[in-house]
Order: structure tokens, then C-alpha cells, then sequence
């Protein structure tokens, strides 16, 4: 049975990504690069790889960056359909502007989220043999703080979800949703149920997925991510590059056309196409977008550097080995 007759794909590539600033001024946040790919590419990758070919990708800030970028994904061996999302209300709300395209179930990426997984391929296959009509990936955390920011997952002792809590007060589970869904056409229904929240003012997909679960369509979870990041803040971008990096040949991944010192030496780190480094310094843990030109003397660590600006990571957020 070939995955890609059964199954599309959805990346939500819309959002504005104003906590990322100023990378997102020109920059969609689905375009920021892990090793040298960006985001939503390495999405539509590991799709690819289990055959799925139709993807659907819902647009909005910064739209034509990303359809010049991916045209009709022929590039990729893919084909791409477009679909805007005119105002900035949420993830139901994107997902609601599918309702007129998308005709069988659909595996569906945040674009700003990047994930190391494990088996996908028999979660699809499960979540065809159970008629679900949905399926969360989902990672155990002990830290409650990175459920609260994100979704808690509730289930019963048959593994079905009983019930999703948006950014929780309290952690009621160490279940975290995490940005990878499969959900089967019935969630456009539920969708058109779903009011705006009082929190964000928005219309949520975990408001979705409730109604979806107290209409009686079962949900489950997958323990399917080994590895998650929503890709919020600059320094987020150097973690996702680094935690990319443990799966490389290399300690480095460097793009065309740099140019390095004779003297500099390049550890740990990401340089993309065009990179001029002056000077004969040590560069480590760092992540150095395409096009910039690193004149300083002193070395580096865990950075990121722009063609215009230079962020310092926290130090905490070098050590995702």
C-alpha cells in the first residue's frame, strides 16, 4: 500500500514569526536554514520519503519568498499547491482554508517547527488500520515549563486521547504535542465548529481536536519525536542546526563559494553559501547565515551571524549534544 495514495501533505508557512526578528523582516520563518535546507524542505523530505508526492502549503507573511523558493516542487519531486491564509488567526483557522483542496487525510507540518522522528511511516499505516481521526506526535517532557508553553496530551489506559489542554497552566500530563499531526477529513468539520478563544483571541487546533475527540472519533497519540524545537527566538535556530549536525558525517557543514583565512578553523558549526571569514580565528558551535561577512579578530561561540547583525546564544543552548 503506497502512503502517497492515501495520504497529502500540509505545511502552515503563514505566520509572521515576530519573536524572531529581525530574521523574520525578509525571512519567513519556514525558510530559515538547518544545515544549509530550509525548514519547510527538510519537512517535505521526510514526507517524500514515504512516497507522499501532494503537498499543500498554507501561505500568508512573506508569500512570495516562499513560493519563489519551492515554485511548484518539482525541484524537490513534489507537487505543491498554494493556498493564502488572508488574516493571522490561528492554526484552525489556517488549516480551515485546506477544506476546498485537500480529499483524503493529511500528514501536517508546522512550518516553524523543526523534529528528529522515528517511525512515522508505521504511524501513518496504524492510523489508516484504526480509522483514527486523529493522530498527535507527542514527546514525554519532565520539564513541565515546555508543556505549559506548548499543549498537554491527556489519555486513557487504551492510549486514546481523552483530551488536549493549550499551554496549560498546570501540567496535568508529561505528554507535549509537539507540531506533526495526521488527521482525517473530519477535522473540517470540527473546525467550523470551533469558536475564537478568549486567550489569544484565535482559533485554535486544540479546540479542533477536542471537538474532533468529543464527537467520538478516536485519537491517539504517537511517542514518535526524538527531538523537537519551535523555532521562536534567533539562538533556537543555532540548537536545531547543531542538534542537525550530531546526524552529519562531518563536525562542519559548510555551503559553496566561502571563503575561509588560511589560518581560521571551523568546528561545530554551519557556514552558508557565500561566507567570507576574514581572519584566522576559531569559530565553534555557531551558525553563519549565507552571504555574511565575519570580519572580527576574536574567536567565536555559539553564535548566530546575519549579514547584519550578530546574536549571542545562551550558553546553556550550545550543549544540545
Amino acid at each position: 500500500m503506497s502512503l502517497g495514495d492515501k495520504f497529502c501533505g500540509v505545511i502552515l508557512a503563514a505566520g509572521v514569526g515576530a519573536r524572531i526578528q529581525p530574521l523574520s523582516f525578509d525571512t519567513p520563518k519556514p525558510l530559515l536554514p538547518v544545515c544549509n535546507k530550509p525548514i519547510m524542505q527538510h519537512q517535505i523530505e521526510e514526507l517524500r520519503a514515504l512516497g507522499i508526492r501532494d503537498f499543500y502549503v498554507v501561505v500568508g507573511h512573506l508569500k512570495e519568498r516562499i513560493i519563489e523558493t519551492f515554485g511548484d516542487g518539482s525541484s524537490l519531486g513534489v507537487n505543491i499547491t498554494y493556498v493564502e491564509q488572508k488574516a493571522p488567526l490561528g492554526i484552525a483557522h489556517a488549516v480551515a482554508q485546506l477544506e476546498r483542496h485537500v480529499t483524503r487525510p493529511f500528514v501536517m507540518y508546522l512550518g516553524d517547527i523543526f523534529l528528529v522522528l522515528h517511525d512515522l511511516e508505521q504511524t501513518l499505516r496504524s492510523f489508516l488500520l484504526s480509522r483514527a481521526g486523529a493522530v498527535l506526535t507527542v514527546r514525554r517532557e519532565e520539564d513541565p515549563e515546555l508543556i505549559k508553553r506548548n499543549f498537554a496530551v491527556i489519555i486513557d489506559e487504551y492510549d486514546r486521547v481523552t483530551r488536549v489542554i493549550e499551554k496549560p497552566r498546570h501540567a496535568r500530563s508529561n505528554l507535549k504535542g509537539c507540531g506533526l499531526y495526521v488527521f482525517d477529513l473530519a477535522i473540517f468539520d470540527a473546525i467550523r465548529r470551533t469558536p475564537r478563544t478568549a486567550m489569544r483571541d484565535e482559533y485554535e487546533i486544540t479546540t479542533a481536536v477536542q471537538i474532533l475527540i468529543d464527537d467520538g472519533h478516536p485519537t491517539y497519540c504517537a511517542e514518535i519525536v526524538d527531538w523537537d524545537m519551535n523555532v521562536t527566538y534567533p539562538h533556537d535556530l543555532v540548537v536545531c542546526n547543531l542538534r542537525r549536525l550530531l546526524s552529519y558525517p562531518e563536525s562542519s557543514c559548510v555551503g559553496r563559494e566561502v571563503l575561509l583565512h588560511p589560518q581560521a578553523s571551523i568546528e561545530n558549526s554551519v557556514l552558508g553559501d557565500g561566507v567570507v571569514i576574514e581572519n584566522g580565528i576559531r569559530i565553534a558551535d555557531s551558525v553563519i547565515l549565507p552571504h555574511s561577512v565575519v570580519s572580527a579578530r576574536d574567536d567565536l561561540r555559539g553564535v548566530l551571524i546575519t549579514p547584519g547583525a550578530m546574536f549571542q546564544c545562551p550558553p546553556q543552548a550550545v550543549g544540545v549534544r
